[in-house]
This record gives structure tokens, sequence and C-alpha cells, in this order.
């Protein structure tokens, strides 16, 4: 049996049907590229996994010492969601005592994704940290097929075979239902996160298990999938008391979706928590300034911004050492919502 050759310029260049020329300027960030060339190249250099010979000789000698931090949201979500600043806190703590500088990087759209794929094609950092993973997004595949030192914070499926760290989601979200419950709410229904998300999936599957171990209904109609945004609260509130008016409590999978929640509850005439407790989930500094304060399951986010960091470090220093898949504790802390 043969030995399978390492893609060459010349392969991606046949690939891509264009000249060797163009795949370099590729390469080298060169703006003497249609749109149509560069995703023809890009497209051929991910379906390859061609990795520049320059970069594969400076490997074991060379290094960047720096590390991006991707997000793949937008400014508004990154400003609103006070998850993605905690995270930041976490990686900036995790980097004390290094040399390594912190590129914190957006992906809004195709362009700045075709943008960042150039990026660590060329091995431009060390390693790469990647937070919101959802479960169809390319660019975990990449890193691995680069062999990029990669941690992601959250995963894309419990199969998930990169680097890893998040919150005991499933059993955070089981405590706050049975908090509810406890307290003789007995139609308890949901806000949920996005559903291409394993952390949408689950939180739901913590609220669907915790109301079956009760000999509860987890009926769909019960169940709004959100986008973890307060306006994304809001509409999905209005839709449970559409469906359910006669529900008397709601986990929502974020503080911000809670926080929506509350203010459609307010806007009906709903009194919290007489009528319609409230969970939330982050204990993000929202929960302890909505009216009422916001009861809500405490993960540690930065504690996992400080782990995965470790964790990268660790990769750098030994590539290809035994991969992690951290799960961090999570805790319920209760205040006047419910």
């Amino acid at each position: 049996m043969g030995v399978t050759q390492r893609p060459t310029i010349k392969t991606v260049a046949a690939r891509a049907g264009v000249g060797r020329t163009t795949v370099s300027r590729v390469l080298n960030g060169s703006p003497l590229v249609s749109d149509e060339a560069r995703a023809a190249v890009q497209a051929a250099i991910t379906e390859l996994g061609y990795v520049p010979n320059s970069v594969a000789r400076s490997l074991v000698t060379s290094r960047t010492d720096s590390i991006a931090l991707v997000i793949p949201e937008s400014e508004s979500r990154l400003g609103s969601e006070p998850y993605f600043s905690a995270v930041i806190r976490g990686v900036s703590n995790g980097l004390v005592g290094t040399q390594l500088q912190l590129l914190l990087t957006l992906v809004r759209d195709q362009r700045e994704k075709d943008q960042l794929t150039r990026f660590l094609t060329a091995r431009r950092v060390d390693g790469v940290l990647l937070v919101s993973v959802h479960r169809d997004d390319p660019l975990p595949d990449l890193l691995e097929k680069l062999g990029l030192p990669t941690v992601l914070a959250g995963r894309r499926s419990p199969d998930e075979p990169l680097n890893h760290v998040h919150s005991d989601n499933v059993g955070g979200a089981c405590e706050a239902v049975r908090h509810l419950l406890e307290r003789g709410r007995n139609r308890i229904a949901t806000i949920a996160g996005p559903l291409d998300m394993d952390v949408g999936d689950s939180r739901l599957l913590g609220w669907r298990d915790a109301l079956r171990e009760a000999g509860h209904r987890a009926g769909d109609e019960l169940v709004a999938p959100a986008d973890f945004t307060e306006q994304g609260g809001r509409t999905a509130m209005r839709a449970l008391l559409e469906r359910s008016p006669r529900l008397d409590a709601v986990f929502a999978a974020s503080d911000v979706m809670a926080a929506g929640a509350l203010a459609e509850l307010r806007r009906q005439g709903r009194r919290v928590p007489d009528d319609v407790a409230v969970v939330g989930f982050d204990d993000s500094i929202i929960a302890r300034h909505t009216d009422p304060p916001l009861t809500s399951v405490r993960q540690p986010i930065e504690k996992i911004g400080r782990t995965i960091t470790e964790l990268l470090l660790q990769e750098i220093e030994k590539p290809g050492s035994a991969r992690h898949n951290v799960v961090l504790p999570t805790s319920l802390v209760v205040r006047d919502s419910s």
C-alpha cells in the first residue's frame, strides 16, 4: 500500500481550479485575488487539510506567542450577555504570568469566517479557545484537521472529541425544576436555549428529567425555544402563556431570557412569584437586579474561562497529550422570583 502524500500547493490549485500563484496569494492574504477564487482555494485547503510547508517546518522551532479566543456571535450579543465578559475575565486570569497575547475574534458572517480560516490555516496563533459552540459549526473540525491546539467552552454533543469544559447543565436544570416542584408548582414550563447547541439541549433534558422523575408530564406545549436574548425570552414567554395560560412556573435557560420573561409576565398582569415563579440560569449580575430578584442556577463562568486556558497551555506545551472533558458543578441561588 502506498504512502499517502501530503497535499501541496499544486494539489490545492488543481482542486480549486486556479493557478499556484493564486493559491500563494490567498495563503499570504494578498488582496489581488477575486472573492470567487479565494473561496475556491479556501474550500480546497479545508477539504484537503493542507498545511503550508513553511508552517509545517516551523511548528517545532517557533511560536507566535499568541492565542485566539473565538466567539462566533455579534457585538450586540457580546455586549448584552454577561456570560461572555465573565469568560474573557477567566481567560485573562489564566494567562497571568505567561508571555502570551490574547486575540479576541468575533465571527459574525461568512466573510469573517473565511478570513479566520485563512488566519488559522497559516498557524498565526499557537492555539484556539472557542466559545459558544453550535452543532453545525465547521470550525472545530478544521482546527482538529490542522492539528492546532484547541479547547472548547461547551461542546457540540456528548461525543465531543476535542478538549472541552462545560458546566453541569443537565444537573443544574434538574435542581432548578426540583426547587419549583418543592414550592408546590405543578405546571412548569421552560424557555429553552437554541436547540442547535448542546447547552440548549442539555438544559432542556434536565427540565424533562426532573418533571418525569416527579411523575409530571413534560409536554411540548410547555417548551418554547429561544436564542439567549431578552427579546427571545419575551417572545417565548408570550407563546407559553398563549398555549398554557394556567402555567405557574417557568425555568429559563439563561438569566437574560428570564429577564425577558419577567417583563412579559408583568405586561400581562401576572405577579411573580405569586402567579408564576421564575428561575434562570447563570446567576449573572442580571439576576440581582431584576424585579423581583431572580432565583438562578449559578455556573462558574470565570472558572470555565480559566480552565479552558489552562488546558490550552498544557496542550501547547505537550501536543497530543490526553484529551480532557471537564464538567464543573452548579448550584442554585434562591431569591424572590421563586
